[in-house]
């Protein structure tokens, strides 16, 4: 990982803008609602710019969810770790920074979406495998040789497995700021991710 340079930076600023526009635009009016003009009009840019970014107006809205940088802070963290942290350490410092309560609630956003709008979902997906090869290239550079290959890959697969299925909704995990059900029983996103390292680190 590298911090961004200013034409990178500006890359990503546009690629904001486009993708959040997008997102807010499939809320306000759903996805039949609005095209491709509609997104660039309201962000300010040009179609050929919004094609230099994403492939349809779908991508842009899942990619709504993904960080395009921002990650200079997230360098200097991992810069700063102990060379003899427990990679199961080093995955917990960089979900915190990752995985943020917007993007988790983004993430469930979108899901809702696709429900009604199924050509959404692969974008979801193409996502989140994303998220999950960047966490996996990130502890890959800083294992320093001290776990196998495949110990790396269980360990991000396993971690982003128990993820999704928050995402999902497939578990009752309650997100922060987010209220129970009365009379159904549920756990907090931080006590789920507790078990969840919990169990990576000792065992299931």
């Amino acid at each position: 990982m590298k911090e961004l340079g200013l034409r990178e930076r500006k890359r990503a600023e546009t690629a904001n803008a486009l993708a959040e526009t997008a997102f807010k635009l499939a809320l306000e009016q759903g996805l039949d609602g609005f095209v491709v003009e509609d997104i660039v009009q309201r962000a300010g840019y040009s179609r050929r710019t919004f094609a230099n970014y994403f492939s349809c107006k779908e991508e842009a809205v899942a990619k709504s969810a993904l960080a395009f940088g921002g990650i200079d802070e997230m360098v200097e963290m991992l810069e700063q770790l102990p060379d003899d942290i427990p990679l199961v350490d080093i995955l917990q410092r960089l979900m915190s920074m990752q995985l943020t309560v917007g993007l988790l609630w983004k993430m469930r956003e979108l899901v809702s979406l696709s429900k009604k709008y199924p050509t959404l979902e692969p974008f979801i997906l193409s996502v989140f495998h994303l998220l999950q090869l960047e966490a996996q290239t990130t502890l890959a550079a800083l294992n320093k040789g001290r776990y196998s290959e495949e110990y790396v890959l269980i360990l991000v697969g396993a971690f982003y497995g128990a993820i999704l299925l928050v995402v999902n909704e497939d578990v009752n995990v309650l997100l922060p700021g987010q209220t129970a059900v009365e009379g159904q029983e549920a756990m907090t996103f931080d006590h789920y991710l507790g078990m969840t390292l919990g169990y990576l680190r000792n065992g299931f």
